[in-house]
């Protein structure tokens, strides 16, 4: 059985995210879609608890994934979970130069650890958590980004974020 890990803040989730796990799917036995708590990224506009939950309502249901979450190095999780690969999304080529580096210290880290990157669709190729969070934040219509099961809790939470901005 082979077992990938996908890892991302998905601060939301969108699109392009679930474009990822789906052919995960295709490839592996089982995909783990692993929310990674980075301290590098400490302002994360979601919760854990939220980011779970988004991701449980929209690719919870695919069979053979699994969503987790962990604070720590991803070689660390990786071995424990004894996974063949961590799938990475690629939209363009600054995305590669810092996944591949990435892909390298893992592989230092824990040499069973290999990266597969996926060229992400066409039609997700500018599109990014931030961009949403952006759009969203100054009232755009985000609703081609992200699946209806979310979209409201996430136009919600950053239209608060956004009175709060203007307030100050």
């Amino acid at each position: 059985m082979k077992v990938a890990i996908y890892p991302g803040s998905f601060d939301p989730v969108t699109y392009g995210h679930i474009d990822i796990v789906k052919r995960g799917v295709a490839l592996f036995d089982r995909v783990i879609v692993l929310v990674s708590i980075n301290p590098a990224k400490p302002h994360c506009f979601f919760t854990l608890e939220q980011r779970l939950d988004f991701l449980a309502r929209t690719v919870g249901k695919l069979p053979n994934v699994e969503i987790d979450s962990y604070c720590g190095l991803l070689v660390d999780y990786f071995s424990e979970k004894k996974a063949d690969v961590i799938i990475k999304g690629l939209r363009a080529m600054s995305d590669f130069e810092a996944e591949f580096q990435q892909a390298l210290v893992n592989k230092d880290l824990f040499h069973k650890a290999e990266t597969v990157f996926l060229a992400a669709d066409v039609a997700s190729t500018f599109l990014s958590s931030s961009m949403v969070k952006q759009i969203a934040m100054f009232g755009g219509d985000i609703s081609a980004f992200v699946p209806p099961a979310i979209l409201h809790e996430i136009q919600a939470k950053l239209e608060e974020k956004r009175i709060k901005l203007t307030e100050n």
